[in-house]
Order: structure tokens, then sequence, then C-alpha cells
């Protein structure tokens, strides 16, 4: 059968490379496209490159989008798949890092951060937006330790800069891009057997308890004691999500329990006092992958963890992320250097970047 989606003439006319590192990921990345493209004409991918790939446009922006492979996750592998992106799309110049992540949420310190809120890396302090936990735990005195990552691209930040610039004078195109999604593609939010669908969960299903309250029965917290339950305002419009800024932490050590959790803060907090979601591939990509680590928040990184927040997690994360391209210039980009030739600099100078 004959498709009618478009081709470009070239792979090396894709400029952004979007990592998705999940199906449900993917599956978001590519359902917010304007267009998605059939693959570029005369492309041989190499044989050392086992990626799947898909193409695609959001404005201008030409994008590439991989995903890792089935359930083999974590830094190691989102670093090969990162390499080998790069490789095989020399014209890339920088990256994008969607997906989900685990919230930490500290209502009495103003970090509010609720399931399906969204979390953009931001450098402070002596991080680059992203910490290396996985070093964090290897090491008993913290202040020691050099488990900061490089920055985002200088262009990404004021893309960034700008968006929240925006947003203190309108609200987030996220709940339009994501209305916009739900039409383009009914099926995908639609709850089926298991399958919660890629829509708001609900507020009644978003519970956030005592960090020292384990988890009690099933898949969900229906048995949970709701007297541990951390009492919170309501939000005015509980399914439009909130936007943080701040440091990421990121290892291959998946974090289940409050006390481990606690330990880990309590670590990091000689690097910065502003984590606010865990993950399991930054630490993997920031030293050579300029790219900027966008994460909606699935759970709160604690035992009382499921599943059910996750595909709309990966959609509000997804959302930002167009929205973010919305404010990048698509000159400003071609006149970026590659981010291959970025890398490469770095590892000849082993010293900060030139990314213009």
């Amino acid at each position: 059968m004959e498709s009618n989606r478009k081709a470009l003439d070239s792979h090396l006319q894709y400029t952004v490379g979007w990592l998705a590192p999940l199906p449900i990921e993917r599956a978001a990345a590519e359902t917010l496209l304007d267009e998605k493209h059939d693959q570029p004409r005369g492309f041989q991918q190499p044989e050392n490159d086992p990626s799947s790939y898909s193409w695609g446009n959001i404005g201008q922006h030409n994008i590439v989008i991989a995903s890792l492979r089935s359930g083999v996750y974590g830094t190691n592998t989102a670093a090969t798949t990162a390499s080998c992106m790069l490789s095989t799309f020399p014209s890339i110049r920088f990256g994008l890092l969607v997906g989900i992540g685990g919230g930490i949420a500290r209502p009495d310190n103003g970090q509010d951060i609720r399931l399906g809120d969204i979390v953009v890396s931001d450098p402070g302090g002596s991080t680059g937006g992203v910490v290396n936990y996985d070093l964090v735990k290897a090491k008993a005195d913290g202040k020691e330790l050099k488990s900061f990552l490089n920055s985002p691209p200088p262009l990404l930040l004021h893309a960034v800069s700008d968006l929240q610039s925006r947003h203190e004078q309108e609200p987030s195109a996220v709940p339009q891009i994501l209305a916009k999604m739900r039409e383009k593609s009914p099926f995908m939010f639609t709850k089926r057997n298991n399958n919660p669908g890629f829509g708001y969960q609900g507020s009644e299903n978003d519970r956030l308890f005592d960090s020292s309250y384990k988890h009690v029965g099933g898949r969900d917290c229906k048995k949970c004691s709701s007297e541990k339950e951390v009492a919170r305002e309501p939000r005015n419009i509980p399914e439009e999500p909130e936007i943080h800024y701040g440091v990421i932490a990121s290892g291959n050590t998946l974090v289940k329990d409050a006390d481990e959790q606690q330990e880990l803060l309590n670590r990091i907090s000689s690097l910065s006092d502003d984590c606010m979601c865990l993950e399991m591939e930054a630490a993997g990509l920031m030293n050579d992958f300029p790219c900027l680590v966008i994460r909606g928040i699935c759970d709160y990184a604690d035992s009382h963890k499921n599943d059910r927040w996750q595909r709309y997690a990966a959609a509000t994360a997804a959302a930002f992320a167009k929205e973010l391209l919305g404010v990048v210039l698509p000159r400003q980009v071609e006149e970026m250097r590659k981010a291959t030739d970025i890398m490469k600099s770095l590892q000849d100078s082993q010293s900060t970047p030139t990314f213009f």
C-alpha cells in the first residue's frame, strides 16, 4: 500500500533528535508530530545502529524519534541509543529527552508537584540541571562528588526562559495541545482492560502519603489509610498540569522506597536543594548528547507507585516539548554547531563546550 506521507530528500535534513525511551513515550511523541514522514530518500541505516526510528516535523523543525530496546532501560542503554542517533543523523543540533519520571513532592516547602505535572531540567548551583544519583550513592561525602553533568544548549535554555516569561502572562498551551491530541487519536484516550489511556486520571487517584507510610495492598492504594495522606489544597483546574523547573536526579537504580528516596535527597542536597524528579536515562546523555530533559510526573518515587498515570504523564511531557519547539526559531537551529562537533570539541578539550 502506497503511503501518502512525504519523504525528505536526505536524512541530513533532520536537526532535532527526540529520545522517547518507553513505547508509550514514543507513541505520545509521534502523535504530536504535525506531520509524519516516510523514511528519507536513499537512507541506509548503518549495520551497527540497531535503533528503530520514526520521522516527522513540528512546525519547520524536522525531527527524528528513537526509543530504547524493549525491556532494556537505564543510563547506559540511553547513552548507546543517543550515540547511534548522532552517528546516523549527523546534522542533529540538539536533543530532547522526553518521558516520565518520579516526582519529589514537598508541599510544605513550596514544591507542590502533582501527578501529570511537568519537570524541566534547569541548571542551578553547581549542576547542569541533571545530577547522577548513582555517583551520589557511591560516595559517602557528596560534597566531594563531581556528579553534575553538562548544561543543555544555550538555545534551549533561552527558549525555556521565553516560555517562562510567556506563562507569566498567559496559560501554557499544553492543555490545548493535549485536546488536539485527543481529537487526532481518540483511541489512545480510550480505557481498555488494564490500559487507562492517555487522559487525565482524576485528582481522586492522585494521593500523596507521608514519607514514612508504606504501601498497603495490591496495585492501587484503596487499602492505604487516608489518615496518612498529605493534605493539599485542591487546584482550581486540576486537569491542567503545572510546569516546574529544577534539578532532575538520574541513575540506573529504580527508587521505590521513601527511605531510600530521602537518603538520596540528603546526599544530593550538598549539590542542589531543588531536586524535583527522579528518572533513569538522563545521566547517560548529558555529557554525550546536548539535550534538554522533560519529564511528566507519573508517581512520587515511593512504595505507592503504580502504572496508572504513566501514559498521561508521557503525554504532558511531549506536549510541553511541542510547545517549547514552537518558540525555537529554525534559523537559529541551522546556525548552531552540529551536536557531533560539540561533543568532539568537548572530548578534545575536556572543557566547557561551545554551542555556537
